[in-house]
């Protein structure tokens, strides 16, 4: 929220005590109104909140996003030993991103091979043994069960040399590097974040006024703030209108292309262009901060409206904030 739109809501809520202060000139809110900030009274209404048919396509401004973003924390405490991989870089699935030092863990691994591999030759021994009733058949299961202990030794020890290689997670580019040589890091400390390039998503709620008719499949174009526009497809649409909002959730994918449209890039949306009703105001009924003042019964009562795209002859579409009827006072400049 700006500075000036706060000593412009300072400055409103002022007038509201000197008013009540001097006379009670301001009247009470309604309890529909309770806890709004209250104008000083009588104001003036000089416009209506209107439906206008339009044919242009509804824009929304969202935030890019894909679906594989990870941080990769140490999965054992230990030094790291080796960096091979840095901000910036290309990775693959599974490629080496550190290795810690792991010598430790090596030794204890081929001590667990070599030990199993004991328990296995003195098992094949045991199983023939107890098929010519050279051996009995507890001695052959005891056998058994330390060879199946030794396995799983085996594999604890493998697995603790697997914990000490840092690889990426999925395909994408390293987009942090906390990892530092020789340094002793916890488990669950922070090593580095990769982040997917493709697919790029994007995630708006779309007024029920407009959102009845798409469908998924249908094409969308996403825009930059610095003009670069995209191609993009709806990939998935709520089944419902949520009541609370009066909107419907849709996701696009940014089709493939050229540009430099990354993940995070606050962009606009636009959406379908066949002819709808829309609510909307004079340009001149908005403050600049994206307050309207709403007169009823005598009183006035500053609210927050979303607004969409300019309409034509001096009007912008509402998005939510709004109802047709309503009466609007001039803002206070």
């Amino acid at each position: 929220m700006s500075v000036l739109y706060s000593v412009r809501h300072a400055a409103a809520f002022a007038a509201v005590c000197v008013a009540m202060a001097c006379g009670n000139e301001a009247r009470s809110a309604s309890p529909q109104q309770a806890g709004s900030p209250q104008l000083p009274v009588p104001a003036k209404a000089e416009f209506t909140v209107e439906t206008t048919t339009v044919q242009l396509p509804v824009e929304l401004p969202a935030q890019l996003y894909v679906e594989h973003d990870a941080v990769v924390v140490a999965r054992s405490a230990g030094t790291i030993d080796s960096l091979f991989a840095e901000l910036g870089d290309r990775v693959s699935a599974g490629e080496r991103l550190a290795r810690m030092e792991s010598a430790e863990q090596e030794i204890a691994l081929a001590s667990a091979e070599a030990a199993f591999d004991n328990l296995s030759r003195m098992a094949t021994r045991a199983r023939t043994l107890t098929k010519s009733g050279g051996s009995t058949a507890a001695d052959s299961e005891q056998v058994e069960f330390q060879l199946r202990q030794a396995d799983i030794a085996r594999r604890k020890a493998r697995r603790d040399v697997e914990l000490t290689r840092i690889v990426a997670p999925f395909a994408g580019v390293v987009t942090s590097r906390v990892a530092r040589p020789s340094r002793f890091v916890a488990v669950g400390d922070t090593l580095y974040r990769v982040t997917e390039q493709e697919p790029i998503f994007a995630r708006v709620r779309i007024p029920e006024s407009g959102a009845r008719r798409l469908r998924v499949g249908e094409s969308a174009t996403i825009a930059s703030p610095g003009g670069e526009s995209r191609a993009a497809r709806i990939v998935h649409a709520a089944p419902f209108v949520d009541a609370a909002s009066g909107t419907r959730e849709i996701v696009l994918r940014v089709e493939r292309g050229g540009g430099e449209l990354l993940a995070g890039s606050s962009v606009v949306v636009r959406l379908g262009s066949e002819v709808r009703r829309v609510t909307s105001v004079p340009r001149a009924a908005v403050a600049a901060e994206g307050y309207v003042v709403v007169v009823e019964n005598g009183r006035s009562t500053v609210r927050t409206v979303t607004l969409g795209r300019d309409v034509g002859n001096g009007r912008v579409e509402v998005l939510s904030g709004l109802s047709p009827g309503e009466r609007l006072a001039r803002p206070t400049r």
